[in-house]
């Protein structure tokens, strides 16, 4: 059995842990990555990136068949889909290559294999060549979380999770999508765009929970022209393989009722990764739903533990993992970074995109803050014209007594790029007036934030007060 010891070890190497490794080796700690699947974890291999080199090939495909709009005439549009299916893999490989090759050049060791806390100092990794002990003074725990599998929809050939959903080798006929979260609704538009009679099944109220229903009213009118069904309020009772096929039972309206589709995507939640570390032996706390608690370091009740990205509170989003890396490693070196944002941006890449920061005008008004909501459309913006893509607004949620940005939501083309400044703004409590001060570059989607500063502060130019 081979034995190491190392000031750092890190479990997992996503978003969390891979940035985890390289600021604690750049602060001068011996630094182990322990890996049991993926370099670039989830999000890099079967999350985040593919998914959106998916998005990128769907949305091309299905723009190229209404170029007419532009004058431009296209008699064929075809797709090879293991070509698509290649183009996305290229693109896997080029990050999680890069990435290995960062913590090559930060001095990281990377070890494959299962990771088991044999107690506070003490791991086993279950390697392909054998066992192997680490002895660590410090550990971060960053094993990102997996899909929920619900007894009544167990995971098979034609009932498949957010993974199996990326790698299908073909453009399916139909699609149920159990689940009308942020994966489902991504990867229904996917398959809408490449012709999949798309279904999408949603126990709650509406699409997107948590987002305001001006927005998500804009996705459900888009996926319908694409001739997809969303359904809500509805319980999906059952999945299974049936003929080749799968067939779901749910109800709607207190009706039972069947559907059969080529495949079943459930994505319905995912659950974290803390339960089969051998964290018993460690004395560290959990949740009733498996999460480590931490402090404002990501410290957990264990000193010399800490816990960062989908297993601990908060959303499950590779920025705020790699965040909370930088943290934990500084704390480790006797820094005294702790966690101090304002706010958290998060991205929807449905057709048109979503963007949220902050405060909305509902969350505010629980906050007891007397907030003011302004909003500018993309159909009033020059850029957006000339794209073709109208749909969608800027919105903001300014502070009605001092005027501060305290949130911001976006739906159109472009809108993960363009929340960056309005986080930005209210990571530094900017005004409505210091927003619209601000000399925007024309003509350009970014345009917008000033014109809805603009409206905020009274005198809008491009749109009737």
């Amino acid at each position: 059995m081979e034995k190491k010891q190392t000031d750092t070890v890190v479990i997992g190497a996503g978003p969390g842990g891979y940035v985890a490794a390289i600021r604690a080796s750049q602060l001068g700690q011996k630094v182990i990555v322990i890996e049991k699947e993926y370099i670039g974890g989830v999000c890099l291999n079967v999350g985040c990136i593919p998914s959106k080199a998916l998005i990128t090939a769907s949305h091309h495909y299905h723009q190229a068949q209404h170029f007419d709009v532009f004058g431009l005439s296209i008699p064929q549009v075809d797709v090879d889909f293991s070509k698509v299916q290649e183009y996305k893999e290229g693109v896997v490989n080029r990050l999680t290559s890069g990435v290995g090759t960062l913590l090559k050049g930060n001095k990281v060791e990377v070890v494959k294999g299962t990771a088991t806390f044999q107690d506070g100092n003490t791991i086993k990794v279950e390697t392909a060549e054998g066992e192997q002990v680490i002895q660590f003074k410090d550990a971060i725990i960053a094993t990102g979380s997996r899909p929920v599998e619900l007894p009544t929809m167990k995971f098979s050939t034609r009932i498949i999770d957010s993974t199996g959903a990326l790698n299908l080798s073909e453009i399916p006929e139909s699609l149920v999508v159990v689940g009308g979260g942020v994966i489902g609704i991504e990867l229904a538009g996917v398959y809408a765009n490449f012709g999949t009679k798309v279904t999408i099944l949603e126990g709650g109220k509406d699409i997107l929970g948590g987002i305001d229903g001006k927005m998500t009213s804009i996705v459900k009118r888009g996926l319908k022209k694409k001739g997809a069904n969303v359904t809500i309020g509805v319980f999906v009772k059952s999945a299974e393989e049936k003929d080749g096929r799968a067939e779901v039972i749910y109800e709607e309206k207190g009706e039972e009722k069947t559907i059969t589709a080529d495949y079943v995507l459930v994505s319905v939640g995912r659950k974290p990764n803390t339960d089969k570390l051998g964290l018993e032996n460690t004395g560290v706390q959990l949740t009733d739903r498996g999460l480590v608690q931490v402090d404002s370091q990501c410290r957990t009740n264990v000193a010399n533990l800490y816990a960062i990205g989908d297993i601990i509170a908060g959303p499950q989003l590779a920025h705020k993992a790699s965040y909370e890396a930088k943290v934990a490693a500084e704390a480790i070196a006797g820094m005294p970074s702790v966690i101090d944002h304002v706010c958290i941006p998060a991205v929807v890449f449905s057709e048109p995109e979503i963007a949220i920061v902050g405060h909305t005008a509902a969350s505010a008004k629980e906050a007891g803050i007397d907030a003011t909501e302004t909003k500018f459309p993309f159909a009033a913006n020059g850029r957006a014209i000339a794209l073709n893509e109208t749909d969608g607004f800027v919105q903001l949620v300014t502070n009605k007594d001092s005027g501060v940005l305290i949130g911001a939501q976006i739906i159109g083309p472009s809108a993960s790029d363009l929340i960056g400044e309005l986080t930005v703004a209210i990571e530094s409590s900017l005004t409505a007036d210091d927003l619209a001060l601000t000399i925007h570059a024309h003509p350009t989607l970014g345009e917008m934030i000033m014109e809805t500063a603009e409206v905020a502060i009274g005198h809008p130019i491009h749109i009737v007060k």
